[in-house]
């Protein structure tokens, strides 16, 4: 297919998407447990559609900066795991939770090991050691972020960050909780700073799924390089796949058929191997706390395209 044709295809390919994802009624609502993300316009909507050689398409506010929130727990995982490897999963499981990610449920029963690495606890532990790690765990995941997507502008918004952390109080828990187990091993007060520092990095559709891409071609970053080895991105993959949207992970893969991670900024990064990734926006959530427009718009993309992993 020549670029031209292709550029005109994939434009009308997400127009189409994104009319049928807004023409449902709902939205859902913003985040308001975090008040900085809570004045979100709930009707908002971006999309953008990466290459695995690097073309990029996007429709509506695909530009627009939006707080990643949980999102960026996709990139704190593959960074400590290319940084440590397997031995990571000594402190974080591999299972979906089944309750909601800032659950304290299940920590006391399972000695202080979280269910898996995309809820909160689980996400604790893998800045703690990406912490150990690099001295600069939210440093590296806003460096990744950066080369990948080649936004130097791509940051932490100070204060979202400050928001979180005054209204912390379960995420401090759910840490001094699994300190107390010694799954922690550095000061609590450290790894909360560094994990509401990601989480609370700024960037829009574009940007994420241009970084996304190492993923969709198995492990190699956009330079060439290679982060993971094809066997850890495909792990990596099946996690986001089974955990990555909260406990409504099994509905999310019913729907869209594609490995996704969502954020309660209303963000979903899904990613189609060997193929591309994709980036939805749309901050008003559901029950779960997935992006209603943006799972609308991914069911909408696969059902268009076949673009599924099953």
């Amino acid at each position: 297919m020549a670029r031209v044709d292709q550029d005109v295809e994939y434009g009308r390919l997400l127009r189409d998407v994104m009319a049928t994802a807004l023409a449902g009624e709902a939205r859902g609502r913003p985040a308001d447990y975090i008040p900085a993300l809570a004045a979100a316009d709930p009707s908002a909507f971006g999309m953008a559609l990466a290459t695995v050689d690097g073309a990029v398409f996007g429709v509506g506010e695909w530009e627009v900066p939006f707080s990643i929130q949980s999102v960026s727990k996709l990139f704190s995982l593959a960074l400590a795991l290319a940084e440590g490897g397997d031995g990571l999963w000594g402190g974080v499981g591999r299972e979906p939770s089944g309750n909601p990610f800032n659950s304290l449920v299940q920590l006391e029963s399972e000695q202080g090991i979280p269910r898996n690495p995309f809820i909160n606890a689980g996400a604790l532990v893998v800045t703690d050691r990406l912490l150990e790690l690099t001295g600069d765990a939210a440093g590296a995941v806003r460096d990744f972020l950066r080369a990948e997507s080649g936004n130097p502008a791509v940051g932490t918004d100070d204060a979202v960050a400050a928001s979180e952390a005054r209204h912390g109080h379960r995420n401090a828990a759910l840490a001094h909780f699994m300190a107390s187990f010694g799954n922690l091993r550095n000061p609590v007060g450290s790894v909360l700073a560094h994990y509401y520092a990601h989480c609370a990095i700024a960037a829009s559709c574009r940007d994420l799924a241009l970084a996304g891409l190492f993923l969709a071609r198995h492990g190699v970053r956009a330079d060439g390089s290679r982060l993971l080895s094809r066997s850890e991105a495909k792990r990596i993959n099946a996690v986001m796949l089974t955990c990555g949207t909260y406990d409504a992970a099994g509905d999310f893969a019913y729907r869209v058929g594609l490995p996704g991670k969502s954020g309660v900024g209303g963000g979903v990064l899904a990613v189609l191997p060997g193929r591309g990734s994709v980036c939805v926006w749309g901050p008003g959530l559901d029950a779960a706390g997935n992006s209603v427009l943006g799972v609308a718009a991914l069911d909408a993309l696969t059902t268009a395209t076949g673009w599924s992993v099953f």
